[in-house]
Order: structure tokens, then C-alpha cells, then sequence
């Protein structure tokens, strides 16, 4: 049995900024576990540029969706067993959230976290080579702008251009509402991915005496006292027989991410009091909250084969953003589009659509989706995967963003400016027109941006809706904290990295001041 001052359960994308930081002071102890390995000297995961491959790996808890009534019932949602968490598996794509959504959260009720409170944790986070005043120079994570490499890409900007949607520059503390760019990645010059290992975690291990990081050590249980006190967590030893508790001391730090934080508290007695009860788990919190309000990045996909030869390297294959507003006077943009400089048939060719290995295409995606689901055990057995509905286009609000999405790129791609590139579109196809074409197609092919969140969101005190508190403590224990995606009350209408981290950020913080 082993105690520490502080238990982080899950060295993913915030899990790690929070050891790094609390570790910070010699004078306490913290564990940091992770059911994955290690990233150190493991090329597969830190080459940025081989990160697709990484998807329905041994590095992926790969978890299938339950069957969608509106939506893709054969999509998975790929989720990082590897330390680094969705950090170590994804494209890197960095952006500080809009001031407007972290603005909306604090509003909402969580205190602490608007835009002028948190935008200098992005700031404390960051060593970023873009200009302005605002930017970090000295933190911990490089972030730097994609080189404008791509032909293909910059004929792209150029066809946005004469298609209404001017080249503005991400990252510069106003929210583009209408723009295109390269993106801005947290990776350094030689490409290796700047994830929240790499960044927090592998300058100072071996370092630290005070910081113990253990792989491969997967959580079972949370350890509740009868006061309700959570005091540790019970995990299966490296051995997968044994089981091994680590004490808290102070706090534990659940940090599994969008999924499995919602499972582990649900396994420990957290969660819906009859959805426990199904199972013969003893309620210790009746928190409905827990797993409810799912929220993801729904995307489609349009392809086109290419009539040069596309670029043979980049840094990730993604290095383009489009923002658009599908109506009158939005403050967010609604829809973006990622550009890819591969084919992407990943859920088109198995539906017969043609593809090509020349080929390039957009992927329209809902920055605000207002379809919403669940996470919920599929059984009591920590080994067994959840169930994940997120219950895509079941509202008509993500239908519609997303056929005009489908509209808009091809309105892009018969700019002049693509003329030289633009051949067939072999995805959907010109002769998919109508609404009702569209949506069958979106319907039966569509993927996500891997952006769960929201499944166990913070939110004012009295909100029985929230699960947390603004200051991440679960309502009803004492001792007990979640950092991840799934804190967010709404998911940003970005790629939401680098906010994970300053979630971590921000968490750590509330620790050391006390809150």
C-alpha cells in the first residue's frame, strides 16, 4: 500500500500539467498512474506526422459508438492508452478557445473561468512563435505556425479568398468568425509532437523525487471512506492479477478524459443513483449528472482527386483550418472545415464511394453541435468498454450546419484558384444535391474530430446538472477532483488540446492556492 500527498488518475492531455505543477513543491508527494505506457523514445507516438496510424493501434482504447438512429453506427472513438493521453495521439492542432465560449462558461455559473481569468494560463502554457503581446514565450509547449509548404494548400487559401472568406491568422485573441489558415501545432522544428508528456513531464522525470509516474497501472475503483472522504484509488497492478491501492493524503485527480472519467466515478458509486443500482453498485453519490451532456465534433467529408501530385510530407497532413458562419450575426463561427492533403475514405470507401491515393478533401465539421448523449457502463467490470451514444444529428440544428458545410466546399473548389488541382469529386459525388441526398450521405459516412467532452461538466454549486463545482471538486465527496475535457460545461468550438492543458493548468493552481 502506497501513499502520496496527491493521486492523479491518468497521465493524459491535463492529468500530466497537473503533476508537473503540484510536483513543483518538494515539500508534497504525487503519483501520477497511467494504464498505458510510456511515450519516451517511442517514435510511433512523438513523429508527429505518423499519428493517423496510431488510430485503432495498441495505443487506443478504441471504443465503438452504440447504434445512431441519424448517424454513423460503424464510427469508433479513438481514445489515447499511451501516457500523454489524446495529446500523444492526435494532430496537434493548437488553438486558444474563443474568449466568447470561455466568456459562456463563467457566465453559466462557473466562476473563475472567463475569458481575462484564464487567457494568461494559456499564456503560462505556451513558448509560441506567433506575434502579439499576448503570447507565451516561455512556457513549456511549443507552438508554432504550419510553414506554408503545400501548393495545394496555398491554392486553397487563395480559393477561400475568392469565395468570400478572407486569410486571417489564428491565435491572435480575436475569435475568427470567417477565415482560413495554416494552422498554428504544438510541435517543435523537428516535428516531434509537443504533447503534455513531452512537454510537462520529460524534462524533469528522474528529476523530481517528489514525483513518482507509473505505467501501465490501470484504475479500478475510486476509494471512498464512509464520510464520503475519497482517500485513494484500487488499480490492477502491472501483474493483471493483484490489485494495488495508492492512499491520497490530500486529493485524487481523476483525469481519464471524456470517457472514462464519467466510468471510473460511475464504477466507484458516482453517478445516476438507478443506472448504478442496475448493476448492484452502492450509491454513494446520486450525481445524474455523471455521463450525461456528451458533446463532440461531428464531421463529414468531401474528396477530391487531385489533378497534380499532392505533397509526399508534411508535419500531420492537416494543415489548414476553415471558419464560416451559416447565419446572420454569430459570434463563433458554427462550421469549420479541416484540409487534408490525403484521401480520407476511412468511412466513404467502405460505402462504396470511389477513392484515389492522389486526392485531397475538406472535412466540415460542427464547431457547435447541439446533439447530445451519454456514457454509461455496459456492465460492472472495470475491463469492459462503456457505452459511448453521442447521439449525432439528432438534432436539426447539426443537419443543417452540416449540408452547407458539404455546399460550401464545393463552392471553394470551383474557385479559380483550384483550377489547377480540383479534378473529380469522388465523395459524395456532383450528382448528390439535394438536402435530403446530402444529410443519406453524412448520415452513412460521416466521422467525428475525436473531441468528446463534457460527460461530467462543472457548473455553479446549486446546478444539479453539474456534477462539479467551479472549482472541479465533486459535489457530495470531499478529497476528490476531475480534470479533462469532460469538465467543460460546453465543448469549445475549436480543436480543444491546448484548453485541456489549461484546464490542467487551472486546476493545478485551485490546488496549490487552497480553493
Amino acid at each position: 500500500m502506497d501513499e502520496f500527498d496527491y493521486v492523479v488518475v491518468g497521465g493524459g492531455t491535463a492529468g500530466n500539467v497537473v503533476a508537473a505543477r503540484l510536483s513543483e513543491d518538494p515539500s508534497v508527494t504525487v503519483c501520477l498512474l497511467e494504464a498505458g505506457p510510456s511515450d519516451v523514445g517511442d517514435d510511433n507516438v512523438l513523429r508527429l506526422d505518423r499519428w493517423m496510424g496510431l488510430m485503432e493501434s495498441g495505443y487506443d482504447w478504441d471504443y465503438p459508438v452504440e447504434p445512431q438512429e441519424s448517424g454513423n453506427s460503424f464510427m469508433r472513438h479513438a481514445r489515447a492508452k499511451v501516457l500523454g493521453g489524446c495529446s500523444s495521439h492526435n494532430s496537434c492542432i493548437a488553438f486558444w478557445a474563443p474568449a466568447e465560449d470561455l466568456d459562456e462558461w463563467a457566465a453559466g455559473g462557473c466562476t473563475g473561468w472567463s475569458s481575462p481569468e484564464t487567457f494568461p494560463l494559456y499564456r503560462r502554457l505556451e513558448t509560441n512563435d506567433a506575434p502579439g503581446d499576448h503570447h507565451g514565450r516561455g512556457g513549456p509547449v511549443t507552438i508554432r505556425t504550419v510553414p506554408p509548404k503545400d501548393p495545394c494548400g496555398a491554392a486553397l487559401l487563395e480559393a477561400c479568398a475568392e469565395a468570400g472568406i478572407p486569410t486571417a491568422p489564428f491565435n491572435t485573441g480575436t475569435t475568427v468568425v470567417r477565415g482560413a489558415h495554416w494552422f498554428q501545432i504544438n510541435s517543435d522544428e523537428n516535428n516531434t509532437r509537443q504533447s503534455s508528456s513531452v512537454a510537462y513531464l520529460h524534462p524533469i522525470m528522474g528529476k523530481r523525487p517528489n514525483l513518482e509516474i507509473r505505467t501501465g497501472v490501470q484504475a479500478k475503483r475510486l476509494v471512498l471512506e464512509e464520510n464520503r472522504r475519497c482517500t485513494g484509488v484500487d488499480c490492477l497492478s502491472p501483474d493483471l492479477i493483484h490489485t494495488l491501492r495508492v492512499r491520497a493524503r490530500r486529493e485524487v485527480i481523476v483525469s481519464c478524459g471524456a470517457i472514462d472519467s464519467p466510468k471510473l466515478l460511475m464504477l466507484s458509486g458516482i453517478g445516476p443513483a438507478d443506472h448504478l443500482r442496475a448493476f448492484g453498485i452502492e450509491v454513494a453519490v446520486d450525481a445524474p449528472g455523471v455521463g450525461e451532456n456528451l458533446q463532440d465534433h461531428p464531421e463529414g467529408v468531401i474528396m477530391w482527386e487531385a489533378k497534380q501530385p499532392m505533397v509526399t510530407s508534411s508535419t500531420q497532413w492537416w494543415e489548414i483550418g476553415i471558419f464560416a458562419d451559416t447565419e446572420p450575426g454569430l459570434n463563433r463561427p458554427d462550421l469549420m472545415f479541416h484540409y487534408g492533403s490525403v484521401p480520407f475514405d476511412l468511412n466513404t470507401y467502405r460505402r462504396g464511394y470511389p477513392t484515389s491515393e492522389n486526392a485531397f478533401c475538406l472535412t466540415p465539421n460542427v464547431t457547435r453541435a447541439r446533439s447530445t448523449g451519454t456514457v454509461r457502463l455496459r456492465t460492472r467490470d472495470f475491463r469492459d468498454k462503456p457505452r459511448v451514444d453521442p447521439r449525432y444529428f439528432t438534432d436539426e440544428h447539426d443537419i443543417r450546419v452540416m449540408t452547407y458545410g458539404l455546399r460550401l466546399a464545393r463552392k471553394i473548389a470551383a474557385r479559380p484558384a483550384l483550377a489547377e488541382w480540383a479534378g473529380a469529386e469522388l465523395a459524395p459525388g456532383p450528382e448528390v444535391t439535394t438536402d435530403e441526398e446530402l444529410f443519406g450521405y453524412i448520415r452513412d459516412t460521416h466521422n467525428t474530430v475525436y473531441h468528446p467532452a463534457c460527460t461530467v461538466k462543472m457548473g455553479a454549486p446549486g446546478d444539479p446538472s453539474a456534477p462539479l463545482d467551479p472549482q472541479l471538486r465533486v459535489k457530495g465527496v470531499t478529497g476528490l477532483r476531475v480534470c479533462d475535457g469532460s469538465v467543460m460545461p460546453h465543448l469549445v468550438a475549436v480543436n480543444p488540446c491546448i484548453t485541456t492543458m489549461m484546464i490542467g493548468e487551472k486546476c493545478a493552481e485551485m490546488i496549490k492556492q487552497g480553493v
